[in-house]
């Protein structure tokens, strides 16, 4: 009973997984990290080596099973489908009629979690420090870089998955603006939508490809320099809150594959002008609730992991 609760627990942090990658802007990593599942994550990745892939070819599928981790993985990867293919419409949705208190959200979830995150952090250094405030400014860049016109070969859809996983598995970069960046976010999510299993085969390669690789990367850098990733990894989630702002003026539109108006480049103004800029309420009540309820939620999951450390 013990172990189906754990697994269904796991199948819903799958599913806040899911749902932030949905979100250009928002890092499944970041929710990992939040979780508590972070490190769990990397070494059960990491566990499909020669040595384990072997074991397959002869056959002892039990074993190799076990090895990885198997029940991990699956209840977290079916949670993460389960928001793909069941929340993409509705994410899609509250973007499109409620950005603002959807950004909020995201903002004060972020937020506190990436400060809750430096408390993991023993001993500060000034190479901590340098890592914080590089992974802030690098993230700032980043969620800065305006999308790319790129090409529609199918050798780049596999490319757009091996980078946008590393995305994903890092807090703060969202691999849904990698995607949005190299210009195959409105590809992947038609994928979705219309089931093209053969776009979806290739992005998954290279997301197998990438994701394989780029976790060793992190793993070692956690083991052997854990203070300065943790910090690193936390400013990538206080630099990706430039992306998240709820208030953006659009300064620059694109004509979507379905004929629509998109926004293209877009600037973070404060409330108090974006009626005046914008046209519309800037909904600051709402984003205050929803700010607090992201922080709220993280504050619960920090209690509720503790309570179970506990037991």
């Amino acid at each position: 009973m013990n172990s189906l609760k754990k697994y269904g627990l796991n199948y819903l942090k799958g599913m806040a997984m899911g749902a932030a990658d949905i979100v250009p802007g928002v890092s499944g990593g970041s929710i990992a990290l939040i979780a508590g599942i972070y490190q769990q994550l990397l070494d059960s990745i990491n566990s499909f080596h020669i040595e384990n892939l072997l074991l397959l070819k002869a056959f002892q599928i039990k074993e190799f099973y076990a090895r990885v981790n198997g029940n991990f993985l699956l209840s977290l990867l079916l949670g993460i489908l389960t928001s793909i293919f069941a929340l993409s419409r509705v994410i899609t949705f509250l973007m499109d009629e409620y950005p603002i208190p959807l950004w909020s959200f995201f903002c004060g979830l972020i937020l506190v979690s990436a400060f809750l995150i430096l408390k993991n952090i023993k001993r500060w250094s000034g190479g901590v420090v340098l890592a914080l405030a590089s992974g802030t400014v690098f993230a700032w860049l980043v969620t800065n870089l305006p999308p790319m016109t790129t090409t529609d070969a199918h050798w780049f859809t596999f490319v757009a998955g091996a980078i946008a996983i590393c995305a994903m598995i890092l807090p703060g970069i969202s691999g849904s603006f990698i995607l949005l960046i190299l210009g195959k976010y409105e590809t992947i999510l038609m994928a979705v939508s219309q089931k093209d299993i053969f776009t979806l085969g290739l992005f998954a390669a290279g997301c197998l490809v990438g994701l394989v690789s780029f976790s060793r990367v992190v793993a070692f850098l956690l083991r052997r320099y854990y203070s300065s990733t943790i910090g690193l990894l936390s400013g990538f989630m206080l630099g990706s809150i430039n992306k998240l702002w709820p208030w953006k003026l659009v300064t620059a539109w694109r004509m979507s594959s379905k004929g629509h108006q998109t926004p293209f480049l877009t600037e973070n103004i404060l409330p108090g002008t974006y009626l005046e800029k914008v046209g519309q309420q800037p909904h600051i009540a709402w984003a205050m609730g929803a700010f607090l309820l992201g922080i709220l939620i993280v504050l619960f999951i920090e209690w509720l992991a503790n309570k179970l450390q506990e037991v």
